[in-house]
Parts: C-alpha cells; structure tokens; sequence
C-alpha cells in the first residue's frame, strides 16, 4: 500500500474506472502461467486501487480528501499490527 498512488488514483480515476481495473486484476492473477512476483506487483495495484476506492467512499460520504487518505492508512496499519 502506498499513498501516494492511492491519492493520485483517487484524484485522477473515477471509482467505475477503479472497478473496471480491479476485475481484470483480479482475473489476469488467476491465470495459470502467472508467476509469484507478477501475482505480488498486481496484488499490490489491487491493494492500492482498493484503497483509492475506499477513499471515494469516504469522500462521498463527506470526508475531506487528507482525513480520508489518513484515515485509510491508519485501518491498514492498525489492521497489520494486531
């Protein structure tokens, strides 16, 4: 997860567009040529283009675009600490 690429998805991609993206990933990992690294670099697009979904949700519902991209970062980190 990295936030700079979660801001610049969230601020230069609609979540439709994030959408369309996370199905192919999703479909091209489960390909049977795929090898480990190719699977960890689209998981982490995954990851990121989840995140900048999750920050238009927030948004939407009325947070402002920094509280949101903290807020976010702070769910994953606490979710990696327990």
């Amino acid at each position: 997860m990295k936030i700079p690429v979660i801001r610049q998805l969230f601020q230069n991609t609609t979540p439709a567009q994030l959408e369309a993206t996370l199905e192919v990933l999703e479909a091209f990992t489960e390909f049977r040529g795929v090898s480990d690294h190719e699977i960890d670099v689209a998981g982490e697009m995954i990851t990121n283009i989840c995140g900048a979904l999750e920050v238009h949700q927030m948004v939407s519902d009325g947070a402002v675009e920094k509280d949101a991209l903290n807020a976010f970062g702070q769910k994953v980190m606490g979710s990696i600490d327990r």
